[in-house]
Parts: C-alpha cells; sequence; structure tokens
C-alpha cells in the first residue's frame, strides 16, 4: 500500500495526486528558464486559489480604508470599486497569459526579464520586492484599526485619545504580527498554505454572511447612496472629479497582489493550468463579494451623514448596524483576514527575493537563495523580509499619518512593477515576438488591446496615486514640500539608488549561481566502432 491511499477508506475520494509525468512536465517547464527544482510541490488548487485572494484579502482591505473613501469621495465613492476591477482586470489578463508560460517562483521579476530583459527584470523585481516590504508594514497597521474597536484593552499605547496613540499602537500591534508572520513562513510553504487556506475559508465565509446580514438591515435604496457626494470637491479645480481620484485610493488598495497565485508556482501541482484560473477567480471573487459589502453597508447605516463613517469606518458601521455581539463577531473574522492576509504578502515576498538572489541579482546572493533542506523553504529571506517590515513601522512610529502614506508608496510601487511587466510585453505584442503558451490560457485576439488598456491605466493610475496631494502626504502638522512630494522623493530614491548599485556593482555578477542552475543530462559518448 502506497503512502498516498495508507489510512483512505474504501468510500473515500481519491486524492488529488499529479502523475509523475504532469510533476515532470512542472519541472521540465522550469528547466526551460535554467531553474533547477528545489522547492517542493506540495500546493493544490485552493491553495493558490487561497494565497491569491488572501494577499487581496476583501475584508482586509474593505475595512481598512472605507474611511478614506468615504472621507474624501463620500458614498458615491464606491464607484471607484468597479473602475479599479475593470482595470486591474486587464493587467490580470496579461499575467494570466504569462503564469500560463511561466509558473515560476518570484512571478513578477521573472516575467519583466523574460519580456524586458535582464535590466528591467532586475528594477522590476527591486521595486516589487521593496513594495512588499513596505506592503507587509501597511496591511499589519490594520490591526489597529479593527481590535481597539472591539475591545479597548487592545489600546496597549495610551488610551486613544493623544496625537500619536493611535500611530504608536499599530506599530505595536503590526509588530507582534510580523514576528507571527515570520515564524509561521519560516517553518515552510505548508504550514503558512495550511493556515493560510484555513483562514481564506473563514473570510469567504463571513464575508457572504456580512452580505447577508447588512442586506437585511437595508434602509435605503443604492441610488440614494451612490449619488452622495457630501458636496466634496466644491473647492478643487477638477470639482468632484478631483474628489473622487483622491478616494479611489480605498479601492485601489485592494485589488493588486493576484499574481502571488503564480508566484507559488513551483510549489504547486500543474501551476501552468491552475495559477491563471487562480488568478482571475480570486480578482473576480474579490470584486463581487467586496463591492457588495460596501454597497450594503452603505444602504443599512443607520445615518449616512455620520461623522463616524469617516472616522470609524466599515467597523462602525458593523458594530452600528448589527449591534455590539453580531459586530463584534465579524470584526475577529476580519483580524483572521488581516492575519492570513500578512501571511500571503510575506510570502510572496519571500519568493520573490529567493528568485533575485538564485540569479545572483542581490548581495549574498547563496545565502538568500538557500533553500532549508529541513523546512523547504528560504528561511533567509522569510526572517530578513520580517525585520525591513518591523523597522518600516517603527520609523512611522510618531506619524498620525501613517496609515495613508505608508500605504499608498506600497500601492504605487506595485503598479510601477505591474508596469514594467505589461509595457514591455506589449512592445514585444507589436513586434510579434509574443507566444502564448500553447494549449493553455490565450488572450487571442483580444490580447494586443487587453495589453495596451493594461499599459494606460497603470500609468494613469501610478500617477493618480503618486499626486502630491496634502490630505494623502501631509494631512496634519506644518505643511512641507517634501512630505506632499513624499512619493516621488521615496520611490525615487528606491528607484535610483537601487539601479544605480546594480548597473555599477551586481550586474557584472548575476547568472544562475552554480547551486541553481538546471542541467541537461549529457547524451552517453557512442560506442567505439568495431570495424577494422
Amino acid at each position: 500500500m502506497s503512502a498516498e491511499t495508507a489510512g483512505r477508506g474504501p468510500g473515500d475520494p481519491e486524492p488529488d495526486i499529479p502523475s509523475r509525468t504532469q510533476t515532470q512536465q512542472d519541472d521540465d517547464a522550469l528547466g526551460e528558464l535554467g531553474y533547477r527544482p528545489e522547492l517542493k510541490r506540495t500546493l493544490g488548487n485552493f491553495h493558490t486559489f487561497a494565497a491569491g485572494i488572501s494577499y487581496i484579502s476583501i475584508l482586509t482591505g474593505t475595512f481598512q480604508l472605507f474611511y478614506f473613501g468615504v472621507s474624501f469621495g463620500g458614498p458615491a465613492y464606491w464607484w471607484s470599486w468597479p473602475m479599479v476591477f475593470a482595470g486591474q482586470l486587464m493587467v490580470a489578463l496579461c499575467f494570466c497569459e504569462l503564469a500560463a508560460r511561466y509558473p515560476v517562483a518570484g512571478s513578477v521579476y521573472n516575467w519583466a526579464k523574460t519580456m524586458g530583459g535582464p535590466h528591467v527584470g532586475w528594477l522590476g523585481g527591486w521595486m516589487m520586492m521593496t513594495a512588499t516590504m513596505v506592503t507587509l508594514s501597511a496591511v499589519a497597521l490594520a490591526y489597529q484599526i479593527t481590535l481597539p474597536q472591539i475591545d479597548s484593552w487592545f489600546q496597549f499605547v495610551g488610551d486613544g485619545s493623544g496625537k500619536n496613540d493611535a500611530a504608536a499602537n499599530a506599530v505595536l500591534l503590526g509588530t507582534m504580527l510580523i514576528l507571527f508572520s515570520t515564524v509561521v513562513n519560516a517553518f515552510g510553504v505548508q504550514l503558512m498554505a495550511r493556515i493560510n487556506s484555513a483562514g481564506v475559508f473563514i473570510e469567504l465565509i463571513a464575508a457572504v454572511a456580512l452580505i447577508i446580514f447588512l442586506a437585511a438591515h437595508i434602509t435605503r435604496g443604492p441610488s440614494s447612496v451612490l449619488t452622495e457626494t457630501y458636496g466634496l470637491g466644491g473647492d478643487q479645480s477638477l470639482g468632484y472629479f478631483g474628489a473622487f481620484l483622491t478616494a479611489s485610493l480605498a479601492s485601489a488598495y485592494v485589488m493588486y497582489g493576484f499574481d502571488t497565485a503564480s508566484s507559488l508556482g513551483e510549489e504547486s501541482h500543474n501551476p501552468s493550468r491552475n495559477a491563471p484560473r487562480a488568478i482571475l477567480r480570486a480578482l473576480v471573487a474579490s470584486f463581487l463579494i467586496g463591492g457588495l459589502i460596501l454597497l450594503f453597508a452603505l444602504m443599512a447605516v443607520p445615518d449616512l451623514e455620520a461623522e463616524e463613517l469617516s472616522s470609524g469606518g466599515l467597523q462602525y458601521v458593523v458594530l452600528e448596524t448589527l449591534g455590539s455581539t453580531i459586530g463584534e463577531i465579524f470584526l475577529w473574522c476580519v483580524v483572521i483576514a488581516i492575519t492570513v492576509c500578512v501571511l500571503a504578502v510575506h510570502a510572496a515576498g519571500i519568493r520573490l527575493m529567493f528568485a533575485m538572489a538564485r540569479d545572483n541579482n542581490l548581495p549574498a546572493g547563496s545565502v538568500l537563495a538557500r533553500v532549508s533542506p529541513r523546512f523547504q523553504t528560504p528561511v533567509v529571506p522569510a526572517v530578513l523580509i520580517g525585520v525591513v517590515g518591523v523597522v518600516i513601522l517603527v520609523i512611522n512610529i510618531n506619524q498620525p499619518q501613517i496609515f495613508s502614506v505608508i500605504t499608498s508608496i506600497a500601492i504605487i510601487m506595485i503598479y510601477l512593477a505591474y508596469l514594467l511587466v505589461t509595457g514591455p510585453m506589449l512592445i514585444k505584442r507589436l513586434r510579434g515576438d509574443w507566444h502564448p503558451a500553447e494549449g493553455s490560457f490565450t488572450l487571442g485576439r483580444f490580447g494586443l488591446p487587453v495589453n495596451i488598456v493594461a499599459v494606460l491605466w497603470g500609468a494613469a493610475m501610478s500617477i493618480n496615486l503618486a499626486w502630491p496631494r496634502a490630505e494623502v502626504y501631509n494631512a496634519t502638522g506644518p505643511q512641507h514640500w517634501y512630505l506632499r512630494w513624499g512619493a516621488f522623493l521615496f520611490i525615487g530614491i528606491v528607484a535610483l539608488g537601487g539601479f544605480a548599485y546594480y548597473w555599477f556593482v551586481q550586474r557584472h555578477n548575476t547568472g544562475v549561481l552554480d547551486e541553481h542552475r538546471f542541467e541537461t543530462a549529457e547524451a552517453p559518448p557512442p560506442p567505439p566502432s568495431s570495424a577494422p
């Protein structure tokens, strides 16, 4: 009896175990990129879907920035949700074609390298890796927006009324969460995947239940919600459209990270088939469920003009509408969603750092790319990313606008990293050099228009998010030009400084490290001739 069938009763279903031929095909596809298989393939269909949807994390994003959307766009900011979905869907469709052909760890880095060459690949990977660390910190901050509303006991720093109480407490709670994520990810992908899948299952059940509960408490129709702007934008040159563009950050924050389903490709079964499906399912599910939560919350809240909508956010709506007991149950589900989101972001960052390191594209590449024989995962990147995430939090410990600033910078960098994939991919399409994998996901004749829209969307949204708005980058305290232009300055320093190091130092040493290089089997020498 095999290990796979041991302990299984006669009535139990057959386990989903890929054939040796399929596993070999997955490894051969990896070999085409020059890498030998090192990470253990243990993840199935739901695991890859869960990784994508937990990175997007419906409950984390909607609950973390609902207050921001309402503050700057009023209830009508809801229209930014379908707008962002439409744009990100174009990006996701391009990624699906790439995932079908190159389902590899550190997907954005490898895709940018394959589409645009080693220099573009390095910059795309560097931007994505830095953004992942910032995102890890940004997501960890979401504990502060939820836990103290469940119980004031979680406000460990002050009583929450001080100028910097919330920011300092957010750093404390976020640090504890990142430390937990570091330990779990260091112990291997199976432990992370099990916790993540369980968390995603709870999150999806809770999200659907929340929609039902909110629907049962609806007090107004959608027309009165979707047209309510609170009169915002009257003092702006663009009117309400300017306010709407600012508020769209709340939606842009949620719908990204779907590439994580492919970044775990070297640890998944049949990734060229499953990764594109997981990418689309995660994005579409997030759009439908998240959109209904936001809409029904605005339709159910007792007072649509309540100031608490702009301060307490969606947490206030749930507690006010459903009562403290049921409301707190849902808020605990949000805490679970935040936790698994951090796990997924951390896991994606580890695979990205590992992918760049085995190409010797980072300092101490051989150390960063070492796979632990015990845990079957790169342990050093797990620890390093966790440490950097905590440092980012500590640096901002006394910044009251920590939420909007860190969130904004993280989103922009990821949009730019995506552009470094879709842009070169568009050039390849125009030259006729892009050929999707045969028999796998393909856009066919729609590939070119979809790719064009993806590039235009990514560029426009990056500019919108980085725009030097005082309400985002210098919301409190004295106004300083370097804070208003903080996104351009920070991202410019990261991009130009990092690329300068690569160009003058690291690029002369790049190439797949010997211990990670795929070696083709050499043909045996011909037998000696017996002819006289």
